[in-house]
């Protein structure tokens, strides 16, 4: 029986299986940290989650193939910025890679020195808690030592298009 699950697995139609996860609807956040030399780091996620209320920890993951991904894994401190509505062009710049994505960015400084951006709709700053191999990810938790509410709506990604009140851009607007 475990044979046939693993062949099962191995079968999966990769494109229909990231178009059926695209149906989920999910917030925007940038995660940023400091790199060893003191250099800000940041990469574009969709994918985070509360774990625990007490203690407060919340998840979310990188892909092993990230060129930033062994800083992340490394870092002790990291913030996640959940993204306002009106910040797809940041969403994009920070999902590039190679950019100088902090470049024209006032930056605060969060817990452990790490940056904290100028603008979110939350961010919550972080101890790293756990590491978890998961396929071709790092799924990294953090234990929340602050955050910031600033209650205003927050960007959503659906169906590989942000979302706006009153549902998807026109098909010329912000894309990822």
């Amino acid at each position: 029986m475990a044979h046939a699950t693993r062949q099962a697995r191995q079968s999966i139609d990769v494109a229909g299986f990231r178009t059926a996860l695209s149906s989920f609807a999910t917030g925007v956040a940038i995660v940023s940290t400091s790199a060893p030399n003191g250099e800000p780091v940041g990469v574009t996620i969709n994918s985070f989650a509360s774990v625990s209320l007490a203690p407060p920890l919340v998840l979310w993951n990188i892909a092993r193939s990230a060129l930033s991904h062994h800083i992340f894994v490394g870092a002790r401190y990291f913030c996640i910025n959940v993204l306002a509505m009106h910040q797809q062009q940041l969403s994009i710049t920070f999902a590039k890679t190679g950019a100088d994505k902090f470049s024209g960015l006032n930056c605060g400084t969060g817990v452990g020195g790490v940056p904290k951006l100028p603008e979110f709709a939350a961010c919550f700053e972080c101890e790293t808690e756990h590491r978890h191999e998961g396929g071709d990810h790092t799924i990294i938790v953090g234990r929340v030592l602050a955050f910031e509410d600033r209650k205003t709506d927050p960007l959503i990604f659906y169906r590989g298009r942000f979302l706006r009140k009153g549902g998807p851009y026109p098909e010329d607007g912000p894309q990822a």
